[in-house]
């Protein structure tokens, strides 16, 4: 079995997800009293969130790249950025580490592409809903149409994130402000939509709407334990 590299902490709500989805993963697979190898560093996220807010990409890349490197030294086989934002440095952090990363994006496009979807609606974070980093990744890689909500939604999806979602707070109107954000999508031709923010799984599941939902922290965790027992 290969270590995992988990740069986690981006929020701690999400990574408690991640690790209890890779270790049901190995379990799954193996059986018995099987987890997953990892190591895990997992950052003070207020100090990303400023450093995200003030356009101060160079400087949280600097902060993730150390941290990389901590964890290949440590003996990680592979990294795994545990949030989607975050893939936004993911190229520098690869320049300053030489084992391999396991993208969000390609996971997600790879269960996209076996279900069929051509067209899908993304909800994340502003950046990663306005910025290339993961939109376009997802068509000039993958061929994957991506569209996203307008400027007013773009706003309710993002200050849900951070101003509850990454503190813990699970609220039922958030909850319904999203579903409403998922049927526009839909209605605007999308067949299925990422939950392309890590955390929005803690609120919005698949059992509340039929549209068709892709959580990027259980595929990512699902291609993680396939890697690390490849």
């Amino acid at each position: 079995m290969k270590t995992i590299g988990m740069l986690g902490g981006m929020s701690w709500e999400s990574t408690a997800s991640y690790y209890k989805s890779l270790n049901e993963g190995v379990k799954a697979e193996l059986g018995g009293l099987h987890s997953a190898k990892i190591f895990l560093y997992s950052v003070d996220f207020d100090e990303i969130e400023k450093l995200q807010h003030q356009g101060k990409w160079a400087e949280t890349a600097a902060i993730l790249s150390n941290a990389a490197k901590s964890l290949e030294q440590a003996g990680a086989d592979f990294l795994m950025i545990c949030t989607n934002t975050m893939h936004k440095v993911a190229p520098d952090i690869e320049a300053n580490i030489d084992i391999p990363i396991l993208h969000i994006a390609d996971a997600t496009a790879q269960n996209l592409i076996l279900d069929g979807i051509t067209k899908v609606g993304l909800l994340g974070t502003r950046f990663t809903m306005e910025q290339n980093f993961y939109k376009g990744r997802l068509v000039e890689k993958f061929g994957i149409k991506v569209i996203v909500p307008n400027k007013d939604d773009q706003t309710i999806v993002h200050d849900i994130i951070y101003n509850e979602l990454c503190q813990g707070i699970m609220l039922p109107q958030s909850k319904a402000s999203y579903l409403n954000i998922i049927e526009k999508l839909y209605g605007h031709g999308a067949q299925a939509v990422i939950l392309g923010c890590t955390e929005i799984a803690l609120l919005v599941k698949q059992s509340d709407t039929q549209i068709p939902l892709y959580d990027t922290t259980e595929i990512h965790a699902q291609h993680g334990v396939k890697l690390a027992l490849s």
